[in-house]
């Protein structure tokens, strides 16, 4: 059974009388460029274009009146269910109505690679079969009965700050284009579409086995869906794109596996394949608290998430993204000790400068919203125990250490026992004053572990053995002062509190779950 996701009752106000759903509701569609939240109504509310990290043309998430494109029955807006079709990033949205049944099916569309998306995408890792048709596709089937359906699109450009222009391109009414003078939206359907100010809408009474669909794409020199079947295509097409990904994972037969492959094709979802970096989440400014004011910007490849995501597709037997990711990290540019920073942007970026965004009102209320990261330049003394690790698991999964990537991965070792005595921000990234956190010496210990491992790999004995001294020196400070009066490890030197930063201790094999400082 395909993992749905939870509706409330059909006659259920949305939370707290907020207009906006509960962020649970949304459902998730990728093709491995950029990604779009989907609301329980059928309304696009979260896309950025081209990619992850570009301003958003559908921002309703966080402003309702930042941009939305919604496909679904005309006035009724609880559907039935949604789930995902099984084993796709493919969202099925099924709807019953007083006069019928209706399914809606969203996917950002995978095609076969065309050398002309050569000049839309710069691709640092080397193009695979298949590549993003830079097309949102929305396929509507009426299962029995009528049902009048409506797709009304939206758009607001650049966060909700410029309106959309549409212009008609056909004389039957089969298509429109939406422009800031930057980004060319291309709304192509089988409906007759009409434009109504700032938003393109077409109407229609659906009878049973009768389809039709709507289809969005950005891609200069696009060529969208003709007909029906074509959308269809286009839809199976990228079924089985991400079936056959899923079939190179490993999932055992247990009562789970369905969730297990729902999160691997997630984290699949989240990575940018045009450079290999995984990006923590598709949004910004999503409240850590309800009405609260930590709304950080995670559309970023953070090194340590990086790291968790391979360690995860990795023991699903998914490797082709680590092998993408090293030559990710291989191209990085370095500060100018040699160490890498916490976080880039998805081609390598290294500026990440925060920006408030006040013109949005925020997920139910919580600003400011922000674009980019002031986490970028912080000092974290865990990034370099994040990549040695994801390093040395790729190595002993049967990969091999690229030999552009050995310098690199010195001078990260070489950094953490210059900085592991030092004070840092930490991993949930604290913007007071450094502190000596527990689990930023647990990642420094690790940097020099592996980085000791890989030098005996690599046959530099003297390397890993100075490396290992240096691992045992850190190991004795942390069981020494970062262990509190109770037995248990504290989240820095200067507090009794307890940190799930430190239950990564039995995670990298620093001592076994079961001991007492630990438990």
């Amino acid at each position: 059974m395909s993992p749905s996701i939870p509706l409330p009752p059909h006659d259920a106000p949305l939370s707290g009388g907020s207009p906006f759903p509960p962020i649970a509701d949304y459902g998730f569609l990728s093709d491995c460029h950029t990604g779009a939240l989907v609301a329980s109504d059928g309304s696009i509310e979260w896309m950025c274009l081209p990619r992850f990290d570009s301003p958003s043309v559908f921002g309703a998430m966080l402003d309702r009146r930042a941009g939305s494109f919604r496909v679904g029955p005309y006035g009724i807006l609880v559907p039935l269910s949604v789930r995902y079709v099984p084993g796709t990033m493919i969202l099925e949205t099924t709807w019953m109505c007083p006069s019928g049944w209706v399914v809606v099916r969203d996917g950002l569309t995978i095609g076969p690679w065309h050398g002309d998306h050569a000049d839309e995408t710069t691709h640092t890792r080397p193009p695979t079969d298949h590549d993003a048709d830079h097309m949102l596709v929305r396929l509507i089937e009426c299962i029995e009965g009528q049902v009048q359906i409506e797709a009304v699109c939206e758009p607001m450009f650049d966060y909700g700050r410029t309106p959309a222009r549409w212009t008609r391109v056909t004389e039957d009414w089969s298509a429109a284009e939406a422009t800031d003078g930057d980004t060319v939206l291309r709304l192509i359907s089988d409906l007759r579409i009409g434009i109504e100010g700032n938003r393109a809408r077409a109407r229609h009474t659906l009878s049973a086995g009768e389809e039709r669909f709507v289809a969005l794409g950005w891609r200069h020199g696009l060529h969208g869906p003709e007909h029906t079947a074509n959308a269809k295509e286009r839809l199976q097409t990228t079924f089985h794109y991400w079936r056959n990904w899923l079939a190179g994972g490993r999932f055992p037969d247990h009562r789970w596996r369905s969730h297990l492959q729902r999160s691997a094709l997630t984290l699949k979802g989240l990575t940018y394949v045009p450079t290999g970096a995984t990006v923590a989440a598709a949004t910004t400014s999503l409240p850590e608290t309800p009405q609260g004011e930590r709304n950080w910007d995670y559309r970023y490849c953070w090194m340590r998430d990086a790291t968790f995501t391979l360690w995860a597709l990795h023991a699903l037997g998914l490797d082709w993204e680590a092998d993408d990711f090293m030559q990710f990290v291989a191209d990085l540019e370095r500060n100018s000790d040699g160490a890498l920073q916490i976080m880039y942007g998805l081609g390598g970026e290294r500026d990440l400068t925060e920006h408030e965004l006040s013109h949005l009102n925020g997920y139910e209320g919580a600003v400011p919203v922000r674009t980019g990261n002031g986490a970028y330049n912080q000092h974290q003394n865990d990034v370099f125990g994040a990549v040695l690790d994801s390093v040395y698991l790729h190595t002993k999964m049967g990969g091999h250490i690229p030999q552009r990537l050995w310098p690199l991965l010195e001078d990260q070792v070489r950094c953490a026992l210059s900085v592991w005595s030092a004070p840092d921000q930490g991993i949930w990234e604290a913007r007071g004053a450094p502190k000596h956190y527990v689990s930023s010496k647990l990642m420094c210990w690790v940097a020099a572990d592996r980085g000791a491992r890989l030098a005996a790999i690599e046959g530099e004995r003297e390397l890993a053995e100075q490396w290992q001294a240096g691992a045992d020196a850190i190991r004795a400070e942390i069981l020494a002062r970062g262990v509190s009066a109770r037995g248990v490890f504290r989240q820095h030197y200067d507090t009794d509190a307890l940190d799930a930063s430190t239950l990564l201790i039995p995670l990298v094999r620093f001592l076994p779950a079961d001991d007492e400082r630990v438990r």
